[in-house]
């Protein structure tokens, strides 16, 4: 009988043993630990040994016999599916019997194999289980009662769908209204426990939380005032949930909510505070949110701004008090993973301006990748993921886009005194809510940006940098409206002081410096150009000082640089200063170092850029980006013979090396040729196409395009082998994938011209349908139209007569992009399908009419192509119906035709 197993004393032993090894923090003894533990998963008993000790108060400390538990939690997620039905039943048994351990880390582990076992093997294979735990959590042992709670709430987290199962009679039919009993507990634990319990259904709207939602309710009010910190917690927590997902239930208390959630945001524990602070979040996001919170914004506002002060604690985590740590290398974890976003194809659009700011994302993240680098930075280091300085600012700024200048009228007196204060975590504070609300509140606040941008820029020089990081993201958020006035009065002394933060000595100072000028380089190029050398100075010499994280930041500056200014890089004494640090950087990190991966993006960006002035550096570059996508093929091909001996390659390696591939043939364009004519990367770039890593095909896609534009004579012998790959990748739920794809078809219709025939019955419908598909993402629409164009330029019988399939989407994708080549090919493609099918157009003509108004400057090819198309329908309908046509115009469109097109 399993009752009588004991276990073997020497191999008790050599497991406590190991247990306790596992806790010394030395890497050797611990990967020694690690081989042990695969060597024991393979012995029978093994399972029995980890009960033991993680049953037995008297074997080891507690500190080992929760680790065994944690090993057994292991042990049953990858094997419980292979026990013996004795040993299964052995395992469930001990476990319920031990759930009452005095040690409340034990009964906390006990629980995780509970749910481990119910995960496995299904809550129809262990029926017991929930009548017993509702028995325990009756008990008057209140280690009992709170260790089936804990088993209850981990239940509910990892397997809440089971317990609505109708399979089981929807065990939460009776749960609920079981936990919402319990929140009357005389044991705080368990109160708590059983509030988290049906907090984790709001989301869901599971029924059965549904039907006692106003018992739920009343009991969360019952507990509004509970003494325990973990309660309170719990009931924020559930106030906020039932805010996002059913609010209607909390209308009736909603007034009394707030002034209980203002109270709370100001609670001494932070975590409670964190908690009340989600409310506003969540509010915020509801259409009555105004309605609601104007009577109390007088009270909010106030509130959220005290809880964006950093709290000493903070400055200690944060070494605020730190200023020069610029030549302290970076610990390995400060630095976190990077991303390589692969290289989509995007026309530019020519209408309305941009926004004046970027959202608020993350307030306080340091996060280094994807598109929100300069929003992320906006306290430059937090003390955690998430705290209450973060949430009152994001806070900040979501209301402030609900209540725009109504906001600002309650913020500004409490500013006005906060800038002005002695204490400088005041104004630090201050500068960050300034950043908080530029978006939302723009209007109002520009009368006093003449005011507020000279102050900030002289806080740029504070002597604290904490001060320093955050005034350079607030004045990022302004950039916009800087970059518009005379850049005598702002940008030039801004521009200045920027890079001198850029050259800090404390490193979260230069990362948001980086960012802060990444932002203002979007801003266009006119204001730079004057100042190209010295910013490019001041980049190379921040190059030599910068530790590791900072360099990608770099990295990124340089780069946003040079997409901004383009060929106004292409100049000898420029190119004398910006390469040499590149290049030896490049030679000296080895092809396996994912530091190559933000480099490579920046020299994709610098080869655009540089054009034929990077032809010096062309040849080492084109080739080892060649061999890293060989060795990653490669690597491939042996993982997928031997998969246990080999790793898997990194494709990332793969994809910066095409993206990079792609800055070069777009930047050298006819000077690539030599170099592909000696290389295998077309025959690459076949096996890259069919990579199974969607990113890896997009990259490969957008190379074929930019191979095809500038050597076409050596991509032309492949073609046949790539079109139906590429028509293969015109799947639209891909979007990027697709996209280039299409890109990249376009490009090759042109070079082709009447031989793009063949491929056409397996590409054009779905060109098409993409076209026509509801939701297409805008991108999509405009590079498929383009596209679609081409090909009806070089093949215009084939496509004329599905034009009334598609016109209309056409004229409206491509109206809103700026004037280039693209759109002219594409255009002149579509007047040559009209003149072959008139009738295609009839039904949409005055799509067409308003896409024509959509150019500023056609060539004088595609403006006597418009004027013929015009008269030929004008004589075609007759002057009676011309005449009515044309007054169906709006009075835009007309004026924008007759200023150009005289036959109107």
């Amino acid at each position: 009988m399993e009752g009588q197993w004991q276990p073997n004393e020497a191999t008790l032993g050599q497991i406590l043993t190991v247990l306790r090894d596992s806790q010394c923090p030395d890497s050797l003894v611990q990967r020694s630990v690690q081989q042990r533990l695969e060597e024991l998963n393979r012995f029978p008993d093994f399972t029995r040994y980890l009960l033991f000790v993680l049953t037995d108060l008297n074997i080891a400390n507690e500190a080992s016999r929760s680790l065994a538990g944690i090993v057994l939690k292991n042990h049953v997620r990858n094997w419980y599916l292979s026990y013996p039905d004795d040993l299964k039943q052995y395992v469930k048994q001990t476990s319920l019997k031990a759930i009452g351990d005095p040690s409340r880390l034990i009964r906390a582990t006990i629980g995780m194999i509970i749910t481990a076992i119910a995960q496995k093997g299904d809550l129809s294979t262990w029926p017991e289980l929930l009548p017993t735990l509702c028995t325990l959590i009756d008990s008057q042992n209140i280690n009992t009662a709170e260790g089936a709670m804990n088993a209850f709430h981990k239940l509910c987290e990892d397997c809440g769908d089971r317990l609505e199962s109708p399979a089981l009679n929807s065990p939460l039919n009776y749960l609920i209204p079981k936990f919402i009993h319990f929140f009357r507990h005389n044991f705080a634990p368990i109160r708590s426990l059983a509030v988290s319990c049906v907090n984790q259904f709001i989301t869901v709207r599971t029924r059965s939380l549904m039907d006692n939602i106003d018992e739920y309710v009343q009991g969360l009010f019952l507990l509004a005032q509970d003494e325990n910190i973990e309660v309170r917690k719990n009931v924020c927590r559930g106030l906020v949930l039932m805010t996002e997902m059913r609010i209607p239930q909390l209308v009736p208390h909603i007034h009394a909510i707030v002034e209980y959630m203002l109270t709370c945001t100001k609670d001494k524990d932070e975590m409670v505070a964190i908690e009340a602070c989600e409310f506003w979040l969540a509010l915020a996001e509801h259409p009555s949110c105004k309605e609601i919170l104007t009577p109390h914004l007088h009270r909010v506002v106030p509130v959220l701004l005290s809880c964006m002060v950093y709290s000493e604690m903070d400055i200690i985590l944060l070494k605020g008090d730190v200023e020069d740590d610029a030549s302290v290398p970076d610990r390995d974890t400060d630095i976190r993973p990077r991303f390589h976003k692969s290289k989509a194809i995007s026309q530019k659009h020519s209408t309305t301006e941009a926004d004046p700011t970027e959202a608020l994302d993350d307030v306080d993240s340091n996060d280094d990748d994807d598109d929100d680098d300069d929003d992320d930075l906006i306290a430059q280091g937090a003390v955690s993921d998430w705290n209450l300085r973060k949430c009152s600012a994001a806070a900040m700024d979501v209301m402030s886009n609900v209540f725009k200048d109504d906001l600002l009228v309650v913020l500004l007196p409490h500013l006005k005194e906060q800038l002005n204060s002695s204490e400088w975590v005041i104004i630090e504070s201050a500068i960050l809510a300034l950043g908080a609300v530029a978006e939302g509140c723009i209007k109002g606040i520009q009368p006093h940006l003449p005011e507020l941008v000279p102050f900030l820029t002289t806080c740029l020089s504070n002597p604290r940098s904490l001060v320093r990081s955050i005034t350079c993201w607030t004045l990022s958020r302004y950039a916009h409206w800087i970059a518009r006035q005379p850049v005598e009065l702002y940008m030039q002394k801004l521009l200045e002081e920027i890079l001198k933060r850029i050259l800090d000595k404390n490193k979260r100072v230069q990362e948001a410096a980086c960012s802060a000028f990444c932002t203002l380089e979007e801003q266009g190029s006119d204001f730079l150009l004057p100042y190209l050398k010295f910013i490019l100075e001041t980049l190379v010499y921040a190059y030599s000082m910068y530790q590791h994280k900072n360099l990608l930041i770099l990295y990124d500056a340089i780069g946003t640089l040079a997409e901004t200014v383009g060929s106004q890089l292409n100049k000898p004494e420029l190119i004398e200063i910006l390469m040499p640090p590149l290049i030896e950087k490049w030679n000296a990190l080895a092809d396996d170092n994912k530091d190559l991966f933000p480099l490579l993006e920046c020299l994709s960006s610098v080869t655009t850029a540089l054009q034929s002035g990077f032809l010096p550096y062309s040849a080492p570059v084109f080739q080892r980006c060649v061999l890293l996508i060989s060795k990653t093929l490669q690597q491939e091909q042996l993982y997928n013979a031997q998969p246990t001996i080999h790793l898997p390659p990194d494709k990332e390696f793969t994809i910066v090396a095409l993206d990079l591939l792609s800055g070069l043939a777009e930047g050298l364009l006819g000077n690539l040729e030599s170099l592909v004519a000696n290389s295998n990367l077309l025959s690459l770039l076949f096996q890259c196409m069919q990579d199974v890593v969607h990113e890896v095909r997009q990259s490969a896609f957008a190379l074929l395009g930019d191979l095809t534009r500038s050597c076409f004579p050596h991509v032309k012998p492949f073609i046949g082998d790539f079109m139906p790959i590429l028509n293969q990748n015109l799947n639209p739920s891909l979007v990027s994938v697709c996209n280039n794809a299409t890109w990249a078809i376009g490009e090759i219709a042109l070079k082709l011209g009447d031989e793009m025939r063949q491929f056409l019955p397996n590409t054009a419908q779905q060109l098409i349908d993409i076209l026509n598909r509801p939701l297409t993402q805008v991108t999509l629409l405009e590079n498929t139209a383009i596209t679609l164009g081409r090909i009806g330029l070089v093949c215009p019988s084939d496509v004329a007569p599905q034009l009334p399939q598609f016109i209309r989407q056409w004229c409206l994708s491509l109206r809103n992009i700026r004037d280039n080549e693209e759109k002219d090919s594409a255009f002149r493609g579509i007047c040559v399908m009209i003149a072959s099918n008139p009738q295609g157009v009839a039904n949409n003509f005055i799509y067409f009419c308003d896409s024509i108004a959509s150019w500023v400057t056609p060539t004088e090819e595609l403006k006597d192509m418009f004027e013929k198309i015009l008269g030929g329908f004008r004589r075609e309908v007759g002057e009676e119906n011309w005449q009515s046509f044309v007054k169906q115009f709006p009075q835009d469109l007309l004026n924008k035709l007759a200023a150009s097109y005289p036959i109107l």
